[in-house]
C-alpha cells in the first residue's frame, strides 16, 4: 500500500494546507478545485506562505521551488484517478461529499484509498456512496495544517487494517502525531471542544462575565493559548454553528445545541475575523471587543 501521489479536493482554507505538507514531505500533490479562479487562488496561498516561511529562514529557497514543483492542479475529479489516497476538504455538505466520492469511485482503482477531513460528519455515511467502505477512512486535520501537529485518523466499523495503517503512517510521514479515532461525529477533539465553546456563548448571553474577562480567565486560569471567544473568531462563527447543528442532530444532546446569540451573530454576519466582526472588531489596528447588545 505504497502512497506516492497524493489527490486532494479542495484547495480553499484547509484544503491548500492539506496540499501544501503532502508537497512539502515529498508526494506529488494533485489538487482540485472546481473552478480555475479558485484553484489559482489556492495555489497562490500555498505560495505566499511558502515565501514567508524562506523569509523567516525555516525554509530555504530550493526547498520552497521543490514544494511547488510536487503540485500540479486541475478542475477535474478524473485527473485524480492516479492518486493512491485522495483526501476530500469540501464544505461540510454530506450529499456534496457523497457525490463527490460517487464520481471518483467510478473513476478510480479499487486499491485507491479514499479519505475525508470532515471535522463533525461520519465517514461511513460518506463511505455509502463508494464500493470502498474498506478502504475509507478519515484523515481530519486542524487549522492551520503547516503548524498544527494533530491529525485525527478515523476508523469506521468496516475501514479494513491494512488501510487503516496506511493512513495512520500516511498522518506520521508529514511530520504529525496522529491519533487513532472511532467513526462518531466530532471524533475527539469536536466532541469535547464544541461544547466548551457554546458554553462560552451562553456564558456571554446570561451575562456571566464580559466577552473579555471570559477569554481572560480562561487563557490565566486554565493555561489556554487564547480564550474561547476569541477562538470561535479564529474558527469561524458560521462554521460553529454549522459544526454544533450537525453534532446536535446527531446525538440530540442539549450541550450541542447553538445558542440564539450563536444563531443572531451568523445571521448579522458576524463570522468572525474573516468577516471583520466576531466577538471582536477587527478593523482596527488592535482588535476591540463588539457590543453585542446584550
Amino acid at each position: 500500500m505504497a502512497i506516492k501521489t497524493v489527490g486532494v479536493v479542495g484547495c480553499g482554507l484547509m484544503g491548500s494546507g492539506i496540499v501544501q505538507v503532502c508537497a512539502q514531505f515529498g508526494y506529488k500533490t494533485i489538487a482540485r478545485e472546481v473552478n480555475d479562479e479558485l484553484l489559482k487562488k489556492g495555489l497562490s496561498k500555498i505560495d505566499g506562505f511558502l515565501a514567508k516561511t524562506v523569509e523567516k529562514g525555516k525554509m530555504t529557497a530550493e526547498q520552497k521551488a521543490a514544494t511547488m514543483a510536487n503540485i500540479s492542479g486541475t478542475t477535474k475529479l478524473a485527473d485524480l484517478k492516479s492518486c493512491d489516497l485522495i483526501m476530500e476538504a469540501a464544505i461540510e455538505n454530506i450529499e456534496l461529499k457523497k457525490e463527490i466520492f460517487a464520481e471518483l469511485d467510478a473513476a478510480c482503482p479499487p486499491s485507491t484509498i479514499f479519505a475525508s477531513n470532515t471535522s463533525s460528519l461520519t465517514i461511513t455515511e460518506m463511505a455509502t456512496a463508494t464500493k470502498r467502505g474498506d478502504r475509507f477512512v478519515g484523515l481530519h486535520f486542524f487549522n492551520p495544517v503547516p503548524l498544527m501537529k494533530l491529525v485525527e485518523v478515523v476508523r469506521t466499523i468496516a475501514t479494513s487494517q491494512q488501510t487503516f495503517d496506511a493512513a495512520f503512517a500516511f498522518a506520521k510521514s508529514l511530520g504529525k502525531e496522529p491519533i487513532t479515532c472511532k467513526d462518531n461525529s466530532g471524533f475527539v477533539v469536536n466532541l469535547l471542544l464544541v461544547p466548551y465553546l457554546l458554553d462560552a456563548i451562553r456564558a456571554v448571553e446570561n451575562k456571566v462575565a464580559s466577552i473579555e474577562d471570559i477569554d481572560k480567565g480562561m487563557t490565566l486560569g486554565c493555561g489556554h493559548p487564547m480564550g474561547p471567544l476569541t477562538l470561535l473568531d479564529f474558527v469561524g462563527i458560521d462554521t460553529t454553528y454549522f459544526i454544533a447543528e450537525i453534532m446536535f442532530k446527531e446525538y440530540h444532546e442539549a450541550k450541542y445545541a447553538p445558542p440564539p446569540l450563536l444563531r443572531k451573530m451568523v445571521l448579522a454576519g458576524y463570522h468572525g475575523k474573516k468577516s471583520g466582526k466576531g466577538f471582536y472588531d477587527y478593523s482596527g489596528e488592535k482588535p476591540k471587543v463588539m457590543d453585542l447588545g446584550i
